[in-house]
């Protein structure tokens, strides 16, 4: 016989939900206590006022019984409305970015749950000083969203960290001379009352900073990759492309893709391109399945084809494999820097060990040797350190282990965790699985130390 339960013992006690995905880079970004599944983002642009009317729907699950729980969401966007499952729920917003929901009741765990909220305005752009200009970039026709690392919550309500990966999709609309472009697939395209709706669909896991929105000017070419993957690019008026050099931009996207799926397995999306912009932001993007090449400064001119390598290389190494925290960022821009190594030496270029070893000769005084590969710290995730070190830490590892071992790595890898995030610690670990081969003095010299290492 056992003794009867006290009164009250199966009493659920709902608690908040964390206001951040404890990251130390970026301690406001993201969020605790639940797991987002799906985003679906409608939103209307006006180029006279400059301004978007937006619905998001956000469906999660809860991992914990919810009294509360956060969303980030900044800038000077104004909320009408705002529901959990259908009810009016009431919220605040504070700090940097923190949208903070109370439902009518709390949220078991392992419940699924939508938020709906309507809201408007001129979202924000994100000039950080050590980071760069991120989240709504006004253009002269338009604008774009360019996420990475910090902008996604200036245009809709998000869990803003990588770990939180989720589907899209997205309805756009603008007045009908206007072009609307987003991650994904296009799904469908209406015209009434002078405006046009596009649909666009990102069935693949995606993490919040790799969404990508335009509206604008653009001329769009369709094709296919050799490998049958359909292509959507894009190219902005005000670049004055040639219609010749547009569809070049369409081909060679297509061919850097079936080069490098022919090294790093089969391409992780249902579809590919890009996306040319003169958005004054001087970088590119590897915004999912459809990168964003701001070449602006260069008019009349498309992608090269080692930065096509370079960004479409991404949608393997950041993209489906992401990492687990921001300090992980050289496992995204060592592989895609490399990416570029592999398609010059394929093409007529330098040799891998010919980039190597230019890079290599860099004086020991350098930046480039300042930090730790694996640990650069939050104002410096963009540095060469991450990029150009980060590559020739994966060369140094192709020579430890032997080109054979090291191809197998390269398509094992993104198979192993397509889709899903890994940490420097995981891939040390599945390396020397695939090598058979302890790693840790290549690990600790090349991601874990500082100053320049011997040879």
């Amino acid at each position: 016989m056992s003794a009867a339960a006290p009164a009250g013992a199966d009493a659920v006690r709902f608690t908040p939900g964390a206001p951040g995905a404890g990251d130390p880079y970026f301690p406001d970004m993201g969020n605790g206590g639940f797991d987002v599944s799906h985003y679906d983002i409608a939103l209307r642009y006006d180029p006279k006022t400059k301004a978007i009317q937006a619905v998001t729907t956000v469906t999660a699950r809860a991992t914990q019984d919810l009294s509360r729980f956060d969303l980030d969401f900044q800038g000077p966007l104004k909320i009408s409305s705002l529901t959990v499952d259908g009810h009016r729920a009431s919220y605040k917003r504070t700090g940097a970015q923190e949208l903070v929901i109370t439902p009518r009741k709390g949220l078991r765990e392992h419940r699924r749950f939508q938020v709906r909220a309507v809201y408007s305005g001129v979202p924000q752009t994100i000039n950080d000083p050590a980071l760069g200009v991120s989240g709504w970039i006004p253009t002269a026709d338009g604008g774009i969203m360019l996420n990475q690392p910090i902008g996604a919550a200036t245009v809709y309500p998000v869990n803003d960290h990588p770990t939180d990966k989720a589907t899209y999709t997205f309805a756009l609309t603008a007045p009908k001379d206007l072009t609307t472009l987003a991650n994904g697939d296009l799904t469908g395209k209406r015209t009434q009352g002078g405006l046009t709706t596009t649909r666009w669909e990102m069935r693949s896991p995606m993490a919040s900073e790799l969404a990508m929105v335009a509206f604008g000017k653009y001329d769009v070419v369709t094709g296919r990759t050799k490998g049958g993957v359909p292509n959507l690019t894009a190219t902005d008026r005000a670049m004055a492309i040639s219609a010749a050099d547009a569809k070049k931009f369409n081909q060679q996207t297509a061919e850097v893709v079936d080069f490098e799926s022919g090294m790093y397995g089969r391409w992780p999306y249902s579809s590919t391109g890009g996306v040319t912009v003169k958005a004054g932001v001087g970088y590119a993007l590897e915004t999912q399945g459809r990168p964003v090449y701001d070449l602006g400064r260069h008019p009349g001119t498309i992608p090269s084809g080692d930065l096509l390598a370079h960004e479409l290389g991404h949608q393997w190494f950041g993209d489906s494999v992401s990492p687990k925290r921001w300090a992980d960022i050289w496992l995204n821009e060592g592989f895609a820097t490399y990416s570029e190594w592999l398609y010059n030496a394929a093409h007529g270029g330098d040799t891998v060990q010919q980039s190597f070893d230019g890079e290599y000769a860099t004086p020991a005084s350098d930046d480039l040797w300042k930090g730790k590969v694996a640990d650069p710290g939050r104002d410096h995730i963009f540095d060469g350190l991450v990029y150009d070190r980060g590559a020739m830490a994966i060369h140094v590892l192709r020579q430890t282990i032997g080109d054979k071992a090291f191809f197998q790595l390269l398509k094992a890898w993104p198979a192993r965790y397509r889709y899903g995030n890994a940490s420097t610690k995981d891939f040390v670990a599945f390396a020397q699985q695939v090598a058979h081969k302890d790693l840790s003095v290549w690990a600790n010299k090349w991601l874990y130390s500082e100053g320049k290492p011997a040879l």
